[in-house]
């Protein structure tokens, strides 16, 4: 898994704090870190994602990373561990404590690996899938929300654009 995002991380918070440098950051510096895109992007990811976590954390008591391993499993079916990392972006220790808890929920089946005992298929119970499909209704409520701050053109080309800056393909309908 590449660490570009977690260096990006990095250089902004080292910048935000100033590490490094002798003197304070002052307003003649020629940046406005609201402004900057990764921060703008981050903002509205954290912002938007803590609005939607009193769904899944108040109904189900999960946490964030939980949610997206539900998720994952919901959408694509049976994974590996590395296989919802890949995709999530989530590190491996994260998704082994999320799948912990999923499975204490019983939500979460975990099989090993006839061939390397060392992974783990993982794969939704009927209880996952139903909180899946109950989640999944009100994710698509909470997205509609969201869309309707913008026109129908704004939220497409926004849809498009994240999805560029993503390197998601275009789903096709």
């Amino acid at each position: 898994m590449s660490r570009a995002p977690f260096l990006l991380a990095e250089l902004i918070v080292d910048f935000v704090t100033n590490k490094g440098k002798d003197s304070p950051m002052t307003e003649k510096d020629d940046f406005a870190l609201q402004d900057f895109l990764p921060y703008l992007l981050n903002r509205a990811a954290e912002d938007s994602s803590l609005e939607f976590q009193a769904h899944y954390k108040n109904r189900y008591g999960m946490l964030r990373n939980e949610w997206r391993v539900l998720f994952h499993l919901g959408t694509y079916g049976q994974m590996t561990a590395k296989e919802i990392g890949q995709r999530a972006k989530i590190h491996k220790t994260k998704i082994s404590r999320a799948v912990a808890k999923l499975s204490e929920r019983r939500f979460v089946l975990r099989n090993r690996d006839e061939k390397d005992r060392r992974s783990e298929h993982l794969a939704l119970t009927s209880a996952g899938e139903a909180a899946y499909r109950d989640l999944t209704d009100q994710a698509k409520t909470y997205d509609r929300q969201l869309a309707s701050r913008f026109s129908p053109e704004e939220a497409a080309l926004l849809r498009n654009m994240l999805r560029r800056l993503a390197g998601i393909e275009e789903p096709r309908g």
